[in-house]
């Protein structure tokens, strides 16, 4: 006997906790109609049909429709309305509801169940021609656009001409009669690029809108969502179906969307639009600007109050501000839709807080509740107050931070420039779901429509990039690429700047200052750091960067990277003249002129890393790279050749050309660099030694507390690390002298080549720590080439599953993870105190920390702006593993 899976819920048969069932929409539904809210009926098809749909490669499971058809006689009854009856015609929406929210990824169809016949029926009953005609070119539009296909600018076109040759100014102003010329016109667009009629018969329009919601979860903006936010594609989305409420039967009616706390700060105000006469889509859609939230009390003030009232309870409820879509049908209010509101970093920490102080929830819960990778917003600069500010349009302030680039008006532009290293600012009359990747490209978005819950506010938002919506001064020539603010035109490819914290629109590039830590995030680190157990250290190479890793809290430096103190136009120079050099004494030279800039390098960060650990690496990369590439000194010489540049010498540049030919490998990140230079090239390490010890030295004589670790890279076999350590231990005795028992120095390895992980027992033996350089070791691990990978094929691989993640950017567990895991236990067999730690680029990622904290590492290193992020995704990490 074979038990029948029960695939549709009724919402009184359902709960908040049966979200990966029911999606996130249906699980809120079905609380809300249990809690006696005033939520529309329906029911819910699971998430599980949809794997099902796509398991019958895209055709609705066997029986399905049946039993939709079972569930809508129930609500029918419910309703007191027949579903296609032509004198009380019942009308539902169809909509997506994923697990994660996905908000405008995927689709939705409203009034569905009309035709020719049953719209008579509904102006009859509702005693309204225009208000059924107009819920009649909605059904037309949505269903022409999202089951067959057809472009939405079609329709707006159609609509727009109706609009201009009657001088219609609204979309509310248009009578049945111009509705019903709209509709017959709606109707040959689709049969026209479709090559299909739109369907009387209600049961088909149902059929194919469930299937259209299934076939959305797989649409373009909807895959490149989940890739953005890590949503598994396997989740799939449930089907609601729900009794409609109309907004738009006229000026007693009207739809909003309310937040119970503001979701660009956090504070503890209603914060949302509506408008009146109007269908939910109009406000998310950015059609009409909508009005302020405050203004609906003076409106609708029982409404008001009532919407109060359900914002306190939900929020209670759910433990977490709501956003929350409503409906008012002729005075009555209706909730349609409740979620945990997308917020911005800043006001994710806000409420957050709040919420843990006012007892709803504890210290855990709310760290817990924090996105780490969406507190980099945080870290998003502002206008510096030193700029002078030609301000030419003030839109709505959709979503914190300032932006400069250059205008582009499609998504399209946007990502094209954006992936050749352009900054660009997305203009739109407003976005929609299909702009995302531009959005994603973009440094921020500026609309002339829309408001602050519009699509282009709430997906900004989302992803911490600035945006002003809403800006009626802007008048959009797409087609010209321009716009005009009065007389004054912006052409694309122009620069301007957008404040998203005040809605300024400002011509030109300006300056922008770095951000600083809230009040809220202070008191999150700090619970933070009361849990954590993982130690966080930054990757710096100089004081300043040291001195900004100390101010978000790092504990220490965890890589220093030597190389790049050589990189100023200041030293390069001697730096190349060390390379070219011939003889020993020669090379010895030009290093005595680099010594005492390193040594005042290390000062600096042992000054402001006063009594904490400071790891520094010894020079890593092949010497080539700090020499001018091949083909342009080729070129130089051939406008030597001809006589152009009569200034180079060309015996010297001959010099220079012969060296860099000599110093080429085929493949540089396995040839002559790291412990390998230090071992053919000794007097290099020896002096960076020497400037390290004088440093502390001096350090030590100012009454600095230092904690010097010195860190040899690339090490694959224990014979390198043992000749090099004797060599910091020699030049420690001779620097130091006497005062070397005031300083425990440590000298490590990082470990970043297979083979050094596989022998870690050995290279314990002379390491006092391991720090892995994940970046190197995932190079070596995978055979893959970073540049070339991320360039030519990882994003194939991961959109097509062959891997789960780019390995650069999430730890790769399986292979590299199993080798750092290895590398420690083996490590720790010689000596029990080995002092581990990852200082790539993984440090700093959420994922990455989790697997740290499982394996027992001592410590993660990022770079300074991450340290607040690495902080609360280690406190994280101990809450899941104890």
């Amino acid at each position: 006997m074979t038990v029948k899976v029960k695939r549709i819920f009724h919402f009184h048969e359902g709960n908040a906790n049966m979200k990966y069932l029911l999606g996130g929409k249906g699980a809120n539904l079905a609380e809300m109609t249990n809690i006696g809210l005033p939520t529309p009926p329906g029911f819910t098809i699971t998430t599980d049909v949809c794997r099902e749909y796509y398991k019958c490669n895209g055709r609705l499971p066997e029986g399905l429709f049946d039993e939709v058809s079972s569930a809508l006689k129930k609500l029918e009854q419910v309703k007191n309305q027949t579903f296609g009856d032509l004198e009380n015609p019942l009308l539902v929406s169809v909509r997506s509801g994923s697990v994660a929210s996905m908000p405008g990824m995927m689709d939705t169809i409203l009034n569905l169940g009309l035709n020719d016949q049953t719209v008579k029926g509904l102006a009859k009953n509702a005693q309204d021609a225009r208000f059924a005609y107009d819920c009649y070119r909605r059904l037309i539009q949505m269903f022409g656009n999202v089951v067959f296909g057809v472009e939405s600018h079609s329709f707006e076109i159609k609509l727009h001409e109706i609009k201009m040759k009657n001088k219609y100014q609204h979309d509310s102003d248009i009578p049945a009669e111009d509705l019903q010329l709209l509709i017959e016109q709606f109707k040959q667009l689709i049969k026209y690029h479709a090559n299909r009629e739109f369907p009387q018969d209600v049961n088909v329009q149902l059929s194919l809108a469930i299937e259209a919601v299934f076939e959305s979860w797989n649409n373009q903006r909807a895959k490149v969502y989940r890739k953005a936010y890590g949503i598994p594609s396997e989740q799939g989305t449930a089907v609601n179906i729900q009794s409609m409420v109309f907004g738009n039967l006229g000026e007693e009616s009207g739809t909003g969307v309310l937040f119970t706390r503001d979701p660009s700060t956090g504070e503890a105000n209603l914060f949302g639009e509506f408008l009146t006469n109007a269908q939910g889509e109009d406000v998310v859609a950015g059609v009409r600007t909508p009005i302020a939230i405050e203004f609906l009390k003076e409106q609708f003030p029982e409404i008001y109050d009532q919407l109060y009232k359900t914002a306190y309870l939900l929020e209670n409820q759910y433990k977490d501000m709501q956003d929350i879509e409503f409906t008012i049908e002729n005075n009555k209010l209706y909730i349609l839709q409740t979620r945990n509101g997308k917020r911005t970093a800043q006001a994710s920490v806000k409420i957050a807080v709040d919420l843990s102080k006012d007892g709803l929830i504890t210290k855990k819960d709310a760290l817990q509740r924090i996105e780490v990778n969406q507190l980099e917003q945080l870290f998003h600069r502002s206008i510096d107050d030193q700029n002078k500010l030609d301000v030419i349009a003030k839109g709505l302030p959709a979503s914190s931070g300032a932006a400069s680039g250059q205008v582009v008006f499609d998504p399209d532009t946007a990502q094209k420039l954006s992936n050749d290293g352009e900054k660009v600012i997305l203009v739109r009359i407003e976005t929609t779901p299909e702009d995302i990747h531009g959005v994603f490209a973009a440094e921020g978005v500026l609309t002339s429509r829309g408001g602050m819950t519009s699509h282009a506010a709430v997906v900004a938002r989302g992803m911490g990039k600035p945006c002003v919506c809403g800006c009626n001064e802007l008048e959009i020539d797409l087609k010209a690429k321009s716009f005009m603010v009065g007389d004054i035109s912006v052409k694309e490819g122009d620069w301007i700047s957008i404040d998203g914290s005040s809605g300024q629109v400002i011509r030109g590039k300006i300056k922008l200052k770095d951000p600083e830590i809230s009040e809220e995030l202070s008191t999150l680190l700090n619970w933070a750091d009361e849990i954590r157990e993982l130690k966080v250290y930054a990757n710096a190479d100089s004081g300043i960067d040291a001195k900004k890793a100390r101010e978000f809290g790092a504990e220490g430096i965890g890589l220093c990277r030597t190389e790049h103190m050589f990189m100023s136009p200041s030293r390069l120079p001697i730096v190349q003249n060390m390379i070219m050099a011939q003889t020993f004494e020669e090379r010895r030279i030009h290093l005595d002129r680099l010594l005492p800039w390193q040594q005042s390098d290390f000062e600096d960060l042992f000054y402001e890393m006063n009594g904490l650990p400071v790891t520094i690496r010894l020079l890593d990369p092949p010497l080539h790279e700090f020499l001018p590439k091949l083909e342009e000194l080729l070129l130089q010489k051939q406008r030597v050749d001809l006589g152009v540049d009569k200034e180079t010498n060309i015996n010297e540049l001959d010099s220079l050309i012969n060296k860099v030919r000599n110093l080429h490998e085929m493949n540089p990140m396995l040839g002559q660099r790291g412990c390998r230079l230090g071992i053919l090239f000794p007097e290099i390490y020896d002096m960076q030694i020497e400037a390290i010890f004088r440093a502390i030295l001096s350090s030590l004589q100012k009454g600095i507390e230092v904690m010097p670790q010195l860190m040899i890279p690339l090490i694959s076999d224990v014979n390198e690390l043992k000749r090099l350590r004797e060599l910091v231990n020699q030049v420690a005795k001779e620097i130091l002298g006497e005062e070397i028992k005031y300083c425990n120095y440590e000298v490590g390895t990082m470990i970043e080549v297979p083979r050094a992980a596989l022998t870690a027992d050995e290279i314990a033996q002379y390491a006092d720590f391991f720090s892995f350089g994940t970046n190197d070791l995932t190079q070596m691990t995978f055979g893959y080439s970073r540049d070339d990978a991320e360039g030519k094929f990882l994003d194939k691989y991961t959109e097509e599953k062959i891997l789960e993640n780019n390995p650069f950017e999430v730890l790769d567990q399986k292979g590299v993870g199993k080798l750092i895991q290895w590398s420690v236990e083996m490590g720790k067999t010689v000596k029990p105190n080995l002092k581990t730690g990852v200082c790539g680029e993984h440090g700093g990622n959420k994922e990455s920390i989790l697997f740290c904290q499982q394996i027992g590492l001592d410590y993660v290193s990022c770079s300074p702006y991450r340290i607040p992020l690495a902080r609360i995704a280690a406190a994280q990490s101990a809450i899941e593993f104890n």
